[in-house]
This record gives C-alpha cells, structure tokens and sequence, in this order.
C-alpha cells in the first residue's frame, strides 16, 4: 500500500516559482506517498492546518515554505508521536540547517521517501511551542530590522544588513539566568537560548554544535564591551560554526540546562523561531524528544561549558 500524508504548502514562501515547486514536489512524492495538499493563506496558517489534520488522524505531515511555516507545523506536533517532513523553501533555512536536512526541494524529498525517522528536543517558551531558538537583546532587534520587503529584496543578506545597522547601537543589560541548579548574574548584549540550531545562527555558536536529542538547551551569551569587540566577537562565533570547536574569549560564554528563567534590566526584545513575540522575562523549558522528524543519520557534537571572563558575573547555587 502507498503511504499517505497531509503537506502543508505556503503559496508565498521564498522566491522561486511555487506552482512549479509543487509540481516538482507531487511529481517526486506522489508516485510513493499519496498526498492530501492543503494550502496557508494570510488566514489559515500552518500550525491550524497542521492541528486540523491532527484532528482527522492523518499519519504523516509534511511541510513546505520557509522557516515561519515549518517552525508552525512543527510546534502543533510538539508532543505527539506523528513524524513531520519538511521541505524548505525560504530565505534562510535555517529549519533544515539546524537538524542537517537537505534544504533543496529534491534532497528534502528522498529524505521523505527514505522514511527514516529520528527524535528530537523541542521547548517551550513562555507557554510557545519553541523548535530552534530564542534570542534576546541583540538578535531580537536585527531581526526587527530585517522586514519582509527587505528579505524580498536581498534575501540572506537582509539578516547580515539588520545586524551590521543594529551594530552601532549595541548596549550591554544586566541579566539574570535562572536554572534548575544555579542563578547566573551578568552583563550581555545578547542570550540565545538554543533547542537547535544552524551555524547560520552565529549568536547561538558559543558551544560550537548545538545537541538536539540530549534533553538540554544550549545557551549562549556574547558580552562585548564595545562596537570593536561586538565585530570581533561576531567574526569569532563565526569562525567557531564554520570548524566546530567551542569559542574561546573572555566576552563569550555558554552553559546548558533543562530549564531557565531569564529576567533583564532593562527589558529585551524577545524573537522565538524568527517571530518576535514580546519582551522579557521569559521561561524556557525542554521537552525531551519532542518531535519526530524525517531526516538523515549525523553525528552528534560534545558540548561543554564556558562563563569565565564574562562582565560582571555572579553564579549562586540555587536554593531547594
């Protein structure tokens, strides 16, 4: 017997041709996998589509767009046993970066017919559904900047142009991270709190590979002291996800937990998955093998910790 699927297709992801890319899609899927396409509008977005299927029984989803759209599908699975495809389509990618599935149209297919599944972590975030990550302070802010006309436009390099402009207003705020063991007091320009992701992701590269399958979030703090610093520091993380060895300066430091608190002075814009979703505090939690996946066999990385050198830092145990 064929198998079957519900895919979830966005009509306006990225900026190739989408009746072409789903003609593509049916004509390698369809002759294995007998497709139900349901299609998001401005209306209706995946997640609600993703749910109503849910509803219905369906056995598989897979999803199509870009990362808005997969991030979407995914969080209405967080929790269930039902495997999500996904067929990336966007400007970034950073979905099928982060979990190394194939970010073509073709290679995401085979990667769907070759029906192999894995488990991995999902969160959430102030009660959201979180897939990849959460950053606050500075990456919050570039992303504000990186509207949907300028991704249009220039697409990658939106994200490079917001962060270079959000450069010249960099400013630390003092934080407080709170874990299941430990309160860490600093001052930082920018946390991101990763449950996956892609080295694109630069201010999430501290530990230099992030887990996706160990029950732990990965969270990385960058603390420049200046604009100078800022650049150096960024070239760094970056050098950092391009070998895969852990960062090693003074003003970058990363730990993991299961859980963590985060309060600011003063408040920080919050963006979770792409999607600005309001200001700090926040409270992230990771859900053990949250979500199952089609994607290929890989190698997982060791991940260890850093905070010294970091400004202004205070680590307490935390009181039972």
């Amino acid at each position: 017997m064929k198998r079957s699927a519900c895919l979830i297709f966005n009509p306006v992801a990225g900026q190739s041709d989408p009746d072409q890319d789903l003609a593509q899609i049916r004509a390698l899927l369809e002759p294995a996998i007998d497709l139900d396409v349901r299609l998001t509008t401005e209306e209706v977005g995946a997640d609600e589509l993703a749910r109503s299927a849910i509803a219905e029984g369906v056995d598989t989803i897979l999803a199509s767009g870009g990362d808005g759209t997969l991030s979407a599908a995914a969080t209405a699975l967080v929790g269930k046993t039902i495997p999500l495809g996904i067929i990336s389509r966007g400007t970034a990618n950073a979905f099928a970066n982060a979990l190394n599935i194939p970010d073509t149209i073709a290679g995401a297919c085979e990667t769907i017919l070759a029906g192999s599944t894995r488990m991995v972590d999902a969160a959430y975030c102030n009660g959201r559904p979180m897939v990849l990550l959460a950053g606050i302070g500075f990456e919050a802010e570039a992303v504000e900047r990186a509207d949907r006309e300028a991704k249009n436009r220039f697409g990658m390099l939106a994200y490079i142009l917001a962060g270079l402009q959000q450069l010249r207003r960099l400013e630390n705020f003092d934080a407080e991270l709170e874990t299941e063991d430990r309160i860490i007091k600093v001052s930082t320009a920018a946390i991101t709190v990763a449950n996956a992701a892609p080295p694109t992701s630069i201010l999430a590269q501290g530990p230099a590979g992030v887990v996706v399958n160990d029950g732990l979030l990965d969270i990385t703090l960058v603390s420049p002291s200046n604009m100078a610093g800022a650049i150096a520091a960024t070239y760094h993380l970056l050098q950092t996800a391009l070998s895969g060895n852990p960062t090693d300066r003074n003003d970058i430091g990363y730990l993991r937990a299961k859980q963590i608190k985060i309060t600011t002075e003063p408040v920080q814009k919050v963006v979770l998955d792409g999607e600005l979703i309001g200001t700090t505090p926040v409270t992230i939690e990771c859900v053990p093998n949250g979500l199952t996946l089609f994607m290929p066999v890989q190698e997982e990385a060791i991940v260890t910790e850093k905070l010294e050198g970091l400004p202004n830092l205070v680590v307490e145990p935390k009181e039972d």
